[in-house]
């Protein structure tokens, strides 16, 4: 057997799971070290300072999502401006990178794109219009989120809704605006988090109702996850490595 494959999940906050995903990357040799920045006993007061690892180290980089935004300079700057620059400097490397909602959108600040609130919330299953079902089929996939990018300008758009981009593709960087690591336990872990469930129920959602409708989508919703992740590493993990200047 060869050496395993490292790859990090860096987790924002002290809520994100990989679910299904995580399964998939063991299944092809990864070995997974997770990174918290936010620990549970911050949560209220979020911007906290970090000492980053190495990540030119591993294999693969997966940022994940978070309760804030991408675009909050002052409430998170003292970890989200170092992020930044630490994830171009792994883009550049051509080190393959997937990122996870406020992930995904960190990736298009980095990339040349930017961040904002959007209109109106996603939350709950939704399809989406995808160029390329064979690397993101329609769905349903699970959306969690507040805010939107703008694709970065060298960037390939794979995937959107009505809202907005929902996935990216720039060298060996895929960006995703929806949760394939969702499964009833990340989403109870989502919602018994402080206020997560006033903040879904503000959107008009049913709770239990959403989770009944997360239960009986399951089978589906990680084998879809599954394959994504067989798909990133196949086809975006090896691609030719595109550096920003």
């Amino acid at each position: 057997m060869g050496e395993k494959k490292r790859i990090i999940f860096i987790e924002h906050d002290h809520v994100s799971e990989g679910g299904p995903i995580w399964d998939q990357f063991v299944k092809r040799g990864y070995e997974i070290t997770r990174f918290h920045i936010v620990t549970e006993e911050n949560f209220s007061e979020p911007n906290v300072k970090v000492i980053w690892p190495d990540l030119l180290s591993y294999d693969v980089v997966v940022p994940m999502g978070a309760p804030w935004g991408a675009w909050e300079d002052e409430r998170i700057g003292n970890w989200l401006l170092p992020e930044i620059e630490l994830m171009r400097e792994v883009h550049n490397a051509g080190i393959a990178i997937f990122g996870i909602c406020f992930g995904g959108q960190l990736m298009a600040r980095v990339l040349g794109g930017s961040v904002s609130r959007a209109p109106r919330a996603e939350v709950g299953w939704f399809d989406i219009e995808s160029d390329e079902p064979t690397l993101i089929p329609s769905g349903p996939w699970f959306q969690y989120h507040w805010d939107r990018w703008v694709t970065p300008p060298n960037a390939r758009e794979i995937a959107r809704t009505s809202l907005g981009p929902q996935a990216f593709v720039l060298g060996r960087t895929l960006a995703l605006q929806f949760h394939p690591e969702i499964d009833p336990y990340v989403l109870d872990l989502w919602l018994e988090m402080d206020g997560g469930c006033a903040e879904v129920e503000s959107e008009g959602i049913n709770v239990e109702e959403l989770r009944e409708e997360t239960r009986a989508k399951e089978p589906g919703s990680n084998k879809r996850a599954y394959d994504l992740v067989d798909q990133f590493l196949d086809q975006i993990a090896g691609a030719p490595v595109v550096k920003l200047g």
